[in-house]
Parts: structure tokens; sequence; C-alpha cells
């Protein structure tokens, strides 16, 4: 295939930026988009030109730190896969291919495709954990029976790999869908109750304090999400976050 490609420019976090074009031939369908942006590299590379700097690292979709938005949809045309699972057989020979970062105030651009998402970081440090005690008297966690509904959802929500597509798949820029899967995987187990009332208050303070938006209950970080984390992971943090603002 041959390919117009319109990526995203940016020096620094100073720097203006914009679209620039590109040229791909001989893209062959088998390839990932990860792929096919390291041929263009080289290409590039072998021009004298600065190569695209973009996010990667397992490549399997388990990472997160691919971060693409691409013709207007975060992590591609395709469902249930992130940037590094995307192939080049969803696309057509002849097309035009638009190459964005992610979006968002709380996601600032470093360079090109890379952005910022220390922000996750830190919601996490805020209560994405819980407490044990490692003096020796630690209790094997298979002691502790768990409701298999709860052990599942709690699992479902786990699945979160932190990638932001639903920060930059959301029209306000909302982390509510991230937020709402960390507070879900320890709501619903036995070792999480006891630092439930702090965990939600801390990690949704520290939300709105990075300066995601709220959420306006469009759907699209579901939809857009790698790993179709729930909706009612947002319900179930809100609960949460009502009764500790009670207890308080």
């Amino acid at each position: 295939m041959n390919l117009t490609l319109k990526i995203w420019r940016q020096k620094n976090a100073n720097d203006k930026g914009g679209l620039v074009d590109y040229k791909v031939t001989d893209v062959s369908p088998d390839m990932s988009f990860l792929e096919m942006l390291d041929v263009l590299n080289e290409d590039l590379i072998n021009k004298n030109e600065e190569p695209v700097a973009f996010d990667h690292d397992c490549r399997e979709g388990i990472c997160g730190m691919c971060s693409l938005y691409i013709n207007g949809e975060a992590h591609g045309p395709d469902r249930g896969i992130t940037t590094c699972q995307l192939h080049m057989r969803m696309f057509k020979d002849g097309d035009t291919i638009y190459i964005e970062p992610f979006r968002a105030a709380a996601f600032p651009v470093i360079k090109d495709l890379v952005v910022d998402r220390s922000a996750f970081d830190r919601i996490q440090h805020a209560g994405g954990f819980i407490s044990v005690n490692t003096s020796g008297n630690t209790i094997d966690a298979n002691a502790i029976p768990v409701n298999k509904h709860d052990a599942d959802k709690a699992f479902d929500a786990a699945t979160c790999i932190g990638c932001g597509a639903c920060v930059a798949s959301c029209k306000n820029s909302s982390a509510m869908l991230f937020v709402s899967a960390k507070v879900s995987q320890f709501a619903l187990l036995p070792q999480g109750k006891i630092e439930a009332t702090d965990r939600v208050l801390n990690m949704v303070k520290q939300m709105d304090e990075e300066g995601f938006g709220n959420c306006t209950n469009t759907g699209a970080c579901e939809v857009e999400c790698p790993k179709g984390i729930s909706l009612e992971n947002i319900a179930r943090m809100n609960r949460e976050y009502l009764k500790a603002s009670l207890k308080g």
C-alpha cells in the first residue's frame, strides 16, 4: 500500500507544532501500525531528517505506552486493541492517515506524538494501593474467601493499563474511567476495604488537581478503551465517594 501520513510534529512543550505530510510506500497489510512508523523513521534517518518521536514499549497491548490518536480515534479504527496491535490491513491503498498525540490539558505534549501522562502516576500514588504488613506475619491472600462475582469484577477493573485513551476520547478530558477502575479493583475485594474511604477521596482529589474534566456520561471512554473497562466502574466509584464523604 502507498499512504499519505499527516503527522503532528512538535519540537518541545513550548513549540506551537503542526501537521507535516509524509509519503510511505510498499506498506504491507500485515505490518503493525508502529512497524509502519518504524519504516518511516528509518527512511527519515537515512535522509538525515529528525525521526518522529512516539511512545512504545511492549508492543503486545499490555504496557499502555502507545498512545496515538489516529484519524480522530484513540488507538485508531479497530476496537479492543492498543495502537501497537493495530494492523495496516485496517487501511486501504491511497488512504490519508492523520496521526496526532492524545489531547488533554493534563497530558501536555513532550515532543511530536509523546505526551506526559505522569498525572496518572500521581493519582495512583494518592491511593491506588493497599497497605500490607510485611513483618513476617502476613496472611496468604488465598486464605480470605472472595465471592466469585466480586473477584471477576475486580479482575475486569484491574485489566486497565492506564494508556489514557479514555481521557483522549472524552470531550471533557475526563479521567473518571481510569480512576474508577483503580478504585473498583480494590473496593470489590476484602483487602481493599480497610483503606477504602481514604483511597477514593484522595484519588478523586488528585484527579481534580491534575486538571482532568468531569464525566457527563457520554460513554466514548468505554467504546475506545482497549480493555473494555465498563462505565459500571464510574457508578461504583461515585457510590464509594458518596459513602466516604458522609463518613468524613
